[in-house]
């Protein structure tokens, strides 16, 4: 494997070739699972030059993870510890960072690296916003991890991150690395120099082809999201609808380039904070918004009593850091503390020093959230933050004083202040989780983690867990993106339990009531992937070189089992490679 590090060197130069343990953990550790190993993390600088990695990593048979962000919540990005039948490199895109703007702003061509948080920058001078706007951009998530994730966002009106124009490379059947050109714009027709021409923003909105049939986005969601009546999910990750190419392909190709839609952003907006004890109430909100309303809201975000208790107490110092430096600086600061953990491992100290060691400042620290926003955690134990735009403001706020006070529950208009500070506290519910379980761990196994997307028809929405279930479970966290039915469920284990039979206890539960799962966040390697979800990722990838294992399908080459005839006669190792 030398030969193959000095090939790497050549293309990208020494310096952005990694392959100590420290150096390459932020790459080979996920935001909450991973940590498996891999040979060297690359980091081209270029298209032209991911596509001459590709190469060297299709002649040597690596197994390939192009990686972006690397804030999924379900491992999909990061390899696996049980390990391949192959060696693992790890392309890293967060250095392809071009975006062009075409058609005066109303799309977008974007490189890997682009991540959400720039795109809406990119955009806010034009007076239009992308797909999604604050929760996965805090943490500096990328806009194409988005569409291979069929990421769900916030916003109710734009659906999941969808999109039938990309540009990317795929192994085929007959085992030859192909790059496809399906961005709808004529590039040319040589690989390297379709990919120069994209490096150096060569793009005329002369050059984009007509395509009348194709979308850059899921247009028909507004609509598809206001049938109540559907005894099926507004969105989920293996929805047959919203898998094409890219779209949904969590890996299982490399993706150079996306053409996408943006959105023109509403003028005026106001967010409205409503609190109630009965899950029900909540319930009727969302039906008379979604079946009656002339304008659909821009987000409408649950949380829990619990979730609100998480974040305001655990996820204090991503709130107060994202309001003293914005999102720009996340990323950065993610990176600098999984290197600081790093080297704590490597002292003998333990994991996670970085997560004990902030907890204990935040301690100290005053509380951080609105006065009102507090009152209303105290009163009322599930909260609904209702976020509408311009003509959608009267007439949400004429409903609202139509139907409140009621006997179990208010609202108030939230001031600018009181608006962010309730988003931010939403958004930050992720990250409280892990920080939950680093200083829990005496008490706590581990998280079960789940996403899932209820049946547009759901009246009863509220999770019930038996007590069999409940004494199993240290502490239970509920949120999520409430009138797209699409929940996050977030138990923490008590210690000595077993995770694996929990979540599948919960999930059969879950199946019962007819969710999808997962809604949002991808089978990573954390969930198994429905049939039609493995029949996508096998056309996509007929000899499993991208990504191997994902919703827990094979690891080796060509698909083969562990310890198959077929691999036995192939003379392929099977057997884990952990170093």
């Amino acid at each position: 494997m030398n030969d193959l590090l000095e090939q790497f060197r050549t293309v990208v130069g020494r310096r952005n070739v990694l392959t100590g343990e420290t150096e390459t953990r932020r790459f080979r550790q996920g935001y909450r699972y991973g940590g498996g190993d891999a040979l060297a993390v690359i980091q081209p600088g270029t298209l032209v030059e991911m596509w001459r990695i590709l190469q060297a990593c299709h002649r040597a048979k690596v197994v390939v993870i192009v990686q972006a962000a690397n804030t999924g919540l379900t491992g999909g990005s990061t390899p696996v510890e049980e390990g391949y039948d192959r060696p693992v490199v790890i392309i890293s895109t967060l250095r392809l960072r071009r975006l062009d703007l075409v058609r005066d702003g109303a799309q977008v061509v974007s490189h890997p690296g682009v991540t959400l948080n720039q795109l809406e920058k990119a955009l806010r001078p034009l007076g239009r916003e992308p797909h999604s706007v604050i929760g996965s951009s805090c943490i500096g998530a990328s806009v194409i991890g988005g569409i291979c994730n069929n990421s769900g966002g916030s916003l109710i009106r734009r659906g999941p991150a969808f999109t039938q124009f990309a540009l990317y490379a795929k192994i085929d059947a007959d085992g030859e690395l192909r790059l496809v050109n399906n961005l709808g714009i004529a590039l040319g027709e040589a690989p390297e120099d379709i990919l120069a021409r994209l490096d150096e923003g060569r793009i005329a909105d002369a050059d984009i082809l007509p395509s009348s049939n194709l979308h850059a986005s899921d247009h028909e969601y507004c609509n598809h999201v206001r049938d109540i009546s559907a005894s099926t999910p507004a969105r989920y990750n293996a929805d047959p609808r919203r898998l094409y190419e890219a779209s949904g392909s969590a890996g299982k190709i490399a993706v150079f380039a996306l053409r996408l839609d943006t959105f023109v952003a509403d003028e005026k907006t106001q967010t409205f904070y409503i609190g109630s004890n009965d899950p029900a109430e909540l319930e009727t909100i969302r039906r008379d918004i979604l079946g009656e309303f002339d304008n659909l809201p821009i987000a409408g975000e649950y949380m829990h009593r619990g979730a609100y208790d998480a974040s305001s107490r655990y996820g204090k110092d991503l709130f107060l850091f994202i309001q003293a430096f914005g999102t720009d600086r996340v990323p950065l600061a993610f990176a600098i503390k999984s290197r600081f953990d790093g080297f704590s491992e490597k002292l003998g100290l333990g994991g996670a020093i970085s997560d004990r060691l902030l907890q204990g400042l935040m301690k100290l620290w005053p509380n951080h959230l609105p006065q009102r926003l507090n009152a209303f955690r105290d009163r009322y134990e599930h909260h609904l933050l209702l976020k509408m735009g311009d003509d959608g403001i009267e007439e949400a706020r004429a409903y609202l004083r139509a139907r409140f006070p009621s006997a179990q529950g208010d609202y108030f208009e939230c001031n600018e202040k009181e608006g962010q500070a309730a988003f931010l506290n939403r958004f930050a519910v992720g990250g409280s989780i892990v920080r939950y379980r680093a200083v829990h761990r005496k008490t706590v196994e581990d998280i079960v983690a789940l996403d899932i997307a209820l049946p547009r028809n759901t009246f009863d929405w509220f999770e019930k867990l038996p007590d069999e279930i409940s004494r199993k479970i240290d502490f239970t966290m509920y949120c999520g993106h409430f009138f797209c039915h699409v929940l996050h469920q977030e138990y923490l284990v008590r210690k000595g339990e077993d995770c694996d039979a929990v979540k599948e206890e919960i999930l059969s539960l879950l199946k019962a009531r007819g969710a999808e799962y997962p809604a949002e966040h991808n089978v990573g390697h954390q969930y198994e992937a429905a049939d039609s979800l493995r029949a996508f990722y096998k056309e996509l990838d007929p000899t499993n070189s991208f990504n191997p294992g994902i919703g827990k399908t094979s690891l080796n080459l060509d698909w083969m089992e562990p310890g198959s005839h077929a691999a036995a006669k192939a003379g392929v190792n099977v057997t884990s490679t952990k170093r």
